[in-house]
């Protein structure tokens, strides 16, 4: 793995020299844009509108508008300052338990591994936390940027997980035509947690693939040998009269697949039946002469 980032956990008066990994990938398959008249790859080019050249990186500073047209310029080592990620800690500020933080609030995970000294102090924090049960509430500034993260314990190794701060998340009153009061018919209600119950299982990460990927790497081969890529026939939608019917169907599922839903997951739920909608009259096609 590569190290992105060195520095220590530190807690009360106690120094953890540690090594940040990135714990997760990006899979996503990179497409580029083609000039279709030439099949020929477009480029992007960081270019001066004033000085009408192509500018280095070398040349580069960040800068805030604070007026139209007017700026302030921050240089690397100034938003570093200011940032604190020149310290390169990681300060632990509270313990918490990780069922008191809302998932909404993760971002990326990282690996902290032992540094290139320490690993007493790492071993024992690691343990005091998994003995304990409660993960660390830290501050960190990585890449110019301040951001809360949650240390904790995944098997043996100390994990961090950025988190947002709190204005960071848009509230739910934000969120347009959430019910006010809600009336729940009991038998329903009944049904669906009879339904929750026949489809809830231990979490099996590994049983989850990314079908559009395997998809898409299937057409690419495809299209690399000069074959045609097929389309995959569409999927028919299942109207569903009510949502009654819905949650009874559901269940019924589960029961003839062994705890496997059969729907299609395209089916749709209408609560209003809607009136069968006339046949059309076929046209007489006019003999030709």
């Amino acid at each position: 793995m590569h190290t992105v980032w060195k520095g220590a956990i530190s807690f009360g008066l106690v120094h953890v020299p540690v090594k940040m990994f990135s714990a997760t990938e990006d899979k996503d398959i990179s497409m580029r844009y083609i000039h279709k008249t030439c099949i020929t790859p477009l480029s992007y080019v960081r270019k001066c509108q004033t000085c009408e050249k192509e500018v280095e990186w070398e040349e580069i500073s960040k800068g805030y508008e604070y007026e139209p047209g007017r700026f302030v310029i921050f240089e690397k080592d100034e938003l570093e300052n200011i940032s604190g990620e020149a310290n390169k800690e990681i300060k632990i500020l509270d313990f918490v338990n990780l069922t008191d933080i809302d998932p909404v609030y993760f971002q990326k995970t990282y690996y902290l591994g032992p540094g290139d000294t320490g690993s007493g102090a790492y071993h024992l924090l690691l343990d005091s936390m998994r003995q304990t049960g409660k993960i660390g509430i830290a501050k960190v500034s990585i890449r110019s940027k301040s951001s809360l993260a949650a240390i904790r314990v995944i098997e043996n190794c100390l994990a961090m997980e950025t988190i947002f701060y709190p204005d960071e998340i848009r509230p739910i009153s934000q969120v347009p035509n959430l019910p006010e009061k809600v009336t729940v018919n009991e038998r329903e209600m009944e049904m669906a947690k009879m339904l929750i119950s026949q489809l809830s299982t231990p979490f099996e990460p590994e049983k989850y693939k990314d079908e559009y990927r395997g998809r898409l790497l299937e057409a690419i081969e495809h299209k690399v040998a000069g074959e045609e890529v097929q389309s995959a026939p569409a999927l028919q939608k299942t109207s569903v009269i009510d949502l009654m019917a819905a949650l009874q169907a559901s269940l019924d599922a589960t029961k003839s697949t062994d705890g496997k839903v059969a729907l299609g997951e395209d089916a749709s739920v209408t609560e209003v039946k809607k009136p069968k909608a006339k046949p059309r009259a076929k046209k007489v096609k006019e003999p030709v002469t």
